[in-house]
């Protein structure tokens, strides 16, 4: 699933490219992406055509198109999209005449401010990710607004942080998944934050100190900007940026997908054990598992 890092860089490329065009047109080709929204597929449409584009905002794995107020609003509504587990939002040049993607489930065409007509399109293989209008939620969709900021948000509480997760008996990895108290953090980098800490993520929150918390959310910022700079993890065709290009940071990848390579750090075979119906990598060597409690 695209994690934080993969969204952000599909929401910097809208940003790039969208922001003051106008939605002339929405054509749903499938259903099931608009199933959150209550209008239905036509009523999905209806309430975006015409709408201008003010901003591309992001929290967590969500990100969202602020759309400017109507005439009778305070505040603007928002085109939210979630990539669940193979979404691409695609940009095409309305001349160049692109061949629609075979997975194609909603086209939205916008006049940009210099009058160009460009095709903004929605794929999704799998059919888990959506989108949805969200009424008044320029600012914040209140869709989300239980979800916790992400570590490379100038407002994270880095000291609120700390204090939850020690009071916490839950294991370190759940708590980094947990999108109620950081969001974005995904298994991918988890994995690869917990390897660079030499943390076992089966370490309880109370038993780890206010220094290591820290230091361990120095290292989740740290993989995340590195991922960022390369455009993201990619293992398939999936993941891809708005222009349809792959990231490579799964080149650079020192614990997840490692299973049976030597650590980079000490030679110990990397190790894979299921994890929440998916799976963890780590270095038992380098990240000890802890004693389990009398």
């Amino acid at each position: 699933m695209p994690e934080l890092p993969e969204v952000e860089v599909v929401r910097a490329g809208l940003e790039r490219h969208v922001v003051g065009s106008t939605i002339a047109s929405v054509e749903v080709l499938h259903p099931r992406p608009v199933r959150r929204d209550v209008r239905g597929p036509s009523g999905f449409a209806a309430a975006l055509v015409g709408r201008r584009i003010e901003a591309v905002r992001r929290r967590g794995k969500y990100f969202w198109l602020a759309l400017a107020p109507l005439d009778d609003q305070q505040g603007g509504d928002a085109l939210l999209g979630h990539l669940g587990m193979s979404g691409q939002m695609l940009l095409h040049e309305r001349s160049s005449s692109a061949p629609d993607e075979r997975h194609l489930r909603v086209r939205f065409l916008l006049t940009t401010p210099d009058g160009r007509s460009l095709e903004m399109r929605f794929v999704d293989q799998r059919m888990f990710g959506g989108l949805a209008v969200s009424e008044g939620g320029a600012e914040l969709p209140s869709e989300i607004a239980h979800i916790a900021r992400d570590p490379i948000d100038p407002e994270f509480d880095d000291d609120e942080f700390v204090r939850r997760a020690r009071r916490r008996t839950s294991a370190i990895k759940r708590l980094l998944l947990d999108q109620g108290l950081i969001s974005g953090v995904g298994n991918i980098y988890a994995d690869e934050a917990l390897w660079r800490a030499r943390l076992h993520g089966e370490r309880p929150g109370d038993r780890l100190t206010g220094p290591v918390l820290r230091e361990l959310l120095g290292h989740v910022r740290a993989v995340m900007g590195e991922a960022l700079a390369q455009g993201g993890t990619s293992f398939d065709a999936l993941y891809v940026n708005v222009n349809g290009e792959s990231g490579y940071f799964d080149r650079s990848l020192d614990a997840y997908g490692q299973e049976g390579r030597p650590c980079r750090r000490c030679g110990t075979p990397i190790r894979r054990v299921a994890f929440m119906n998916r799976s963890s990598f780590f270095c038992p060597r380098c990240q000890r598992p802890p004693h389990r409690r009398r």
